[in-house]
């Protein structure tokens, strides 16, 4: 039950129409400079596909299907290994590449009058033109054509939309896919492939009675709720309070499935985790207690392995584990849950009749059963990362401070809102340079609702980077003791977790010249503004 007063509905109006024009124009001035989107006769592919966004249907629940949003793909260039299409619909098409590769993907907005579009490699190291900036989307109707050399490590990436105000409902509503570069052979021989290695893509949703989606950031004229769109006519407060605090839902779905169950031989398995949810972050745990060995981060593979007993995983991130299933009884089911853990919200501050964040989740059912065997057992190390050093840094005794605050009702960096052609004097890079970054969750204080903050997400375009550190403040050291043990900072990252009242440095470098985003990867906040560009000078 959301529970607001009249001096906060009053405050929460008038942001809102006083928004509503500066999105307008953020979502209609989109025209592309010359060369952009369009094919070029110099770049030959080794992988070339057309791509479409459009409606759809897909069996996700028992009864009705559900309509969704949905990519479709086709594979006119490459071997047929390069697109795998998802036989639900409701998760787009699984790309695989290899580095080194060349790519041009022919994508078509094929969505209702009004959802202007455009496609993010997120995590891939592509130059800016490329990479879907808002600035770069395209009307229903329209193409768009990408084209990018693949120079990212093996690992798991993905992409999906990112329109400026419209990314958290077309996420939600099922645009999104994965792309893997894969591993080189010799690395390849070390681990579990094929229908052993596995992606587990999470997310979680809310159904109504006919089992279609309810976007709960979504005002009642269709548009996302929040500071970005304007009227007071189409504002429910749920769909307000989903657009400060994010969409979640009451039901888990495991690639695209409800009440999932996967039933594994006794023998290694590689597992790809994937949270590909709008906001809710995942505790995850093994009902029999098992602790996880895991591999792998965003930038695919670490040095070495490493244990944790659960394993945090926020919107975005992905974290790959070695299991090997002969150490478990076979024919008993296991459970992957998420487990409850404190994330500084107030309380009564429901944003849907969805579980509220850091509530306790199940998420699917593993049973072992059948023979099997193999001769694979977990390596003891991976080949070096190729990642900046610390004192290579420019500025590592001043590293460039984000702090992340609210503001009345809007989340906010350095205490500016997204602007879509603008960057600040501190947003300025330059090109090769390597430099720490920290983000500092601060605290709201004597705010009503969120004097602690929340868990933000943050993530960086253009760049991959290692994670040096965290502190805490001590008023809030007892909130993170719940969730430290689950976090997985070694290796490379493209998305991190900064907790309330936690800071976190970075050590990145970036290589292309252009304009890149950082920002939350709670959908929501990102469409409400929480989000900047960084301009990457030569």
């Amino acid at each position: 039950m959301t529970t607001l007063n009249r001096r906060t509905l009053l405050k929460l109006g008038a942001l809102t129409l006083g928004a509503s024009a500066v999105s307008a124009c953020a979502n209609t001035q989109h025209g592309l400079p010359p060369g952009v989107g369009v094919a070029s006769e110099r770049f030959t592919p080794d992988i070339e596909l057309s791509l479409k966004a459009l409606p759809g249907t897909a069996q996700i629940l028992p009864g009705a299907t559900t309509n969704t949003w949905s990519y479709q793909a086709q594979l006119q260039r490459g071997e047929a290994s390069a697109l795998t299409i998802h036989p639900n619909r409701f998760l787009g098409p699984h790309l695989r590449v290899k580095r080194g590769q060349k790519v041009r993907v022919r994508f078509s907005n094929g969505l209702p009058a009004g959802q202007v579009t455009n496609v993010h490699w997120h995590g891939l190291l592509v130059p800016d033109s490329m990479d879907g900036h808002p600035r770069h989307v395209i009307d229903p109707g329209q193409t768009f054509v990408y084209e990018f050399e693949v120079k990212n490590r093996p690992g798991l990436y993905w992409f999906h939309p990112h329109p400026h105000v419209l990314t958290g409902q077309q996420v939600y509503r099922g645009l999104a896919g994965l792309l893997q570069v894969e591993d080189d052979a010799a690395t390849a021989a070390t681990l579990p492939t094929g229908e052993f290695d596995l992606p587990i893509v999470i997310q979680d949703r809310l159904f109504d009675a006919a089992n279609q989606l309810l976007y709960p950031a979504q005002t009642e004229t269709g548009q996302q709720g929040g500071m970005n769109h304007g009227g007071m006519g189409g504002m429910n407060m749920q769909s307000m309070m989903a657009g400060m605090m994010g969409a979640l839902g009451d039901t888990v779905l495991v690639n695209g499935q409800k009440d999932a169950s996967l039933e594994v031989g006794p023998r290694p398995y590689r597992l790809r985790f994937f949270n590909a949810s709008n906001a809710r972050i995942y505790k995850l745990a093994w009902s029999n207690g098992e602790p996880f060995n895991v591999i792998g981060t965003d930038g695919g593979l670490l040095d070495r392995p490493v244990t944790r007993p659960y394993l945090m995983l926020a919107p975005a991130q992905r974290i790959e584990i070695w299991v090997d299933f002969k150490r478990w009884a076979s024919g008993q089911p296991v459970t992957l849950e998420s487990g409850a853990f404190e994330t500084g919200e107030a309380a009564g501050m429901m944003a849907s009749s969805a579980p509220e964040l850091g509530a306790p989740m199940r998420v699917m059912t593993v049973r072992v059963s059948g023979n099997a065997s193999s001769p694979l057992t977990l390596p003891a190390s991976f080949p070096a990362l190729d990642a900046p050093r610390i004192e290579q840094a420019t500025n590592a005794a001043a590293p460039r401070r984000f702090t992340l605050t609210l503001n009345g009702m809007q989340w906010l960096i350095n205490g500016r809102s997204f602007e879509m052609d603008k960057v600040a004097a501190d947003e300025v890079v330059t090109r090769g340079a390597t430099e720490v970054w920290e983000f500092v969750n601060a605290l709201n204080p004597g705010h009503m609702m969120e004097a602690n903050g929340m868990p933000h997400p943050i993530h960086i375009h253009g760049t991959q980077f290692t994670v040096l550190g965290r502190s805490t403040l001590p008023e809030l050291q007892k909130l993170q003791d719940g969730t430290r043990d689950g976090l997985v900072d070694t290796g490379l990252h493209d998305t991190v977790l900064v907790m309330p009242g936690e800071s976190v440095k970075l050590l990145m470098q970036f290589n292309e010249a252009g304009r890149f985003l950082f920002h939350c990867h709670n959908l929501e906040h990102e469409s409400q503004g929480m989000m900047r560009n960084v301009d990457v000078r030569a």
